[in-house]
């Protein structure tokens, strides 16, 4: 249950314009989406990709991270990282279930022939969808769990575009169709009451302080 007192509190220490603009942001936000990002060796793609999700309003992101380690650079992400929920697993098979877990559909993104093509994809569907590494793509933990495939239609001699790209334009493209549709993708009341709380906590100086008045 969110706390609403303790919201209110925190407001008293942000300008009304801050308020407003939090307000704004998550009413445009969704979990009806998401990413998850499998093995990622180049830093950089990772932090582009977290910076697509807070730019489209995908309010979460899901960093399997067994082989290279932490691969998130606060410098590359340029703070979206503040602003998204990143999830981290040590193994592929843990970061799925807990994706099924939630109500999600594994989508792996693959140039594959048999792969639906992004503007006929189904947005009706809560979706998670899967980028893998560099040179070699998704794993087969992912491929062969799927419930879906996802490319991106290409023109030329070229089969696949960065991962960052590559995300940039699927997030774009389905957020777009998701805002236009008549489908429930808003966060719910009480997720923006929490998210509300988490992000007032991260912009106020000596919030420690503040929290230690607040519960004693």
């Amino acid at each position: 249950m969110a706390d609403t007192k303790l919201l209110a509190y925190l407001e008293e220490f942000i300008t009304e314009d801050r308020k407003a603009k939090f307000l704004e942001i998550l009413s445009r936000r969704t979990n009806h989406f998401t990413v998850a990002i499998e093995d990622v060796y180049q830093a950089h793609n990772t932090s582009a990709v977290i910076r697509s999700c807070e730019v489209f309003g995908v309010q979460q992101a899901h960093l399997v991270e067994k082989r290279f380690g932490k691969r998130l650079d606060a410098n590359i992400a340029m703070g979206a990282q503040k602003w998204v929920d990143v999830y981290r697993y040590n193994d592929t098979q843990s970061c799925i279930d807990s994706l099924r877990a939630k109500g999600y559909k594994i989508i792996a993104t693959t140039p594959h022939d048999d792969s639906c093509m992004l503007d006929e994809f189904d947005i009706s569907q809560k979706s998670a969808f899967f980028f893998g590494t560099e040179r070699l793509g998704l794993s087969q933990d992912v491929m062969q769990q799927a419930d879906g495939f996802l490319k991106i239609p290409m023109e030329g001699f070229t089969e696949s575009l960065n991962i960052s790209v590559s995300a940039a334009i699927i997030l774009q493209d389905i957020t777009t169709r998701l805002r236009k549709s008549t489908i429930d993708w808003q966060l719910s009341p009480e997720e923006i009451v929490h998210h509300r709380i988490d992000w007032s906590k991260k912009s106020i100086r000596s919030i420690e302080d503040i929290l230690s008045r607040y519960y004693s």
